[in-house]
């Protein structure tokens, strides 16, 4: 479609939302500074650079064999430099601790360093991307027991000690040399699979364990930390020491970051819901966004009704800023670029609509009891043409419109990614 269609459409959308007392170029615009934390582990299957092709532990679970995953750590930015290429925006990549450039030599994880994330920090620059960070608990040896930091052996929490020591040092240098604080998020796979008795002595060591790596004192111009709660894993079906409570307890009494994700509580449970309570007690919020499906499977992200209801309660809390969007998925079975792509553009159409309601005349609406008229504009709502400006959007951009993407993802597929065998 042409672009004077494009903004046609667009012109012609805009004068509807003006009917309801929306401003929908203030709305792109809040889309527009939207960066949305892109996790790196989708292109190559959470198999990192520490151990290439090494057997997923602690909760992890990939399934799929689509052919061309990245092997290397230059496939992976290539990789990552399409996948900004199709989306409009500017964005953040977020890496886990195993995705550092280790020169082939074995560097186990209390050994990390900023000096083996140098080359994600030029690349990030060169790419105009800033970059979030992650401790990486799962899938080593010393997570053989099922504990890392709650662990009653006194040596294996002090390895992952100093592992989420070093991992805080190399955020605090990534936020340094890139202007802007990086978010470390801090995941620990502990927890057992059947009836377990010592529930209290584990969160007592996990508590512990927080108080004294945290206890160095990082500016947070620099870093951000956030703990990442979780109801249960495989392999830990039955008990999982840093639950909801856990976590949210730790987060308010330090003040302190906490990560929702959206795959980590009870099939009934939606953390949209959540949002509200949380934003009341700690500083921040960061969110995972995946799709369970009846479990924490970590699905591409598409456009569900629960991610629009995320969308519309960052909007309607007003604390957007305070809210930071990151995704968290893992497809082996389809093209990895395209499962990209398309959950990156499904985060950002679920919040322009959110940013697209007439909130204050939905509020007064409530405030009159008026409950048949907010039914009535929430639903009409449902069919309005937010998708008109997003098309416009991206093409304002330079990405592709529509559905043009797919046939690029195609082209990369036929040119670079199926010839990696």
């Amino acid at each position: 479609m042409k672009e004077e269609e494009l903004k046609k459409r667009s012109e012609d959308a805009k004068e509807q939302y003006a009917l309801l007392g929306v401003d929908a170029d203030q709305a792109i615009e809040k889309l527009n500074n939207l960066s949305i934390s892109i996790h790196c582990w989708q292109g190559d299957d959470v198999s990192g650079f520490e151990n290439p092709g090494g057997e997923l532990t602690g909760g992890i679970q990939t399934t799929g064999n689509f052919p061309g995953k990245a092997r290397t750590i230059n496939e992976l930015k290539s990789d990552l430099e399409k996948v900004i290429a199709l989306v409009p925006g500017k964005h953040r990549i977020s890496l886990h601790a195993t995705y550092g450039d280790f020169g082939g030599e074995f560097v186990d994880r209390d050994k990390v360093e900023p000096k083996h994330f140098q080359s994600w920090i030029d690349w990030a620059k060169a790419n105009d991307v800033k970059l979030d960070f992650n401790s990486t608990f799962f899938s080593h040896e010393k997570t053989n027991s099922g504990y890392t930091l709650s662990d009653f052996n006194p040596e294996i929490r002090a390895f992952w000690k100093d592992h989420l020591r070093q991992c805080r040092r190399i955020a605090a240098e990534i936020g340094r040399q890139q202007g802007d604080a990086c978010i470390h998020n801090i995941w620990i796979p502990d927890g057992e699979k059947d009836k377990t008795v010592s529930r209290y002595a584990h969160r007592k060591l996990l508590q512990e364990s927080l108080d004294e790596v945290l206890a160095e004192k990082i500016s947070s111009d620099y870093l951000k930390d956030c703990i990442e709660c979780k109801l249960f894993g495989i392999g830990s079906e039955s008990y999982v020491v840093g639950s909801h409570e856990f976590y949210m307890g730790y987060a308010v009494k330090n003040n302190m970051l906490l990560t929702l994700d959206a795959g980590h509580f009870h099939p009934t449970e939606t953390i949209s819901d959540k949002l509200s309570s949380i934003l009341l007690f700690v500083p921040e919020v960061t969110l995972h966004v995946s799709r369970p499906e009846r479990w924490d499977s970590d699905h591409v992200v598409i456009l569900t009704d629960e991610l629009l209801a995320i969308s519309q309660e960052i909007v309607r809390s007003g604390q957007m800023e305070r809210v930071h969007m990151g995704l968290d998925y893992f497809d082996a079975s389809i093209n990895r670029i395209g499962a990209y792509v398309v959950g990156i553009r499904s985060a950002q159409k679920a919040m322009l609509q959110a940013l697209l309601e007439p909130t204050d005349k939905l509020r007064d609406f409530e405030k009159q009891d008026k409950n048949f008229e907010r039914m009535a504009y929430l639903e009409e709502l449902k069919s309005m043409p937010w998708n008109a400006l997003y098309n416009y959007y991206c093409a304002q951009q330079g990405v592709p419109v529509g559905e043009e993407y797919i046939k690029s993802i195609q082209e990369y597929e036929a040119q670079v990614t199926s010839k990696r065998v």
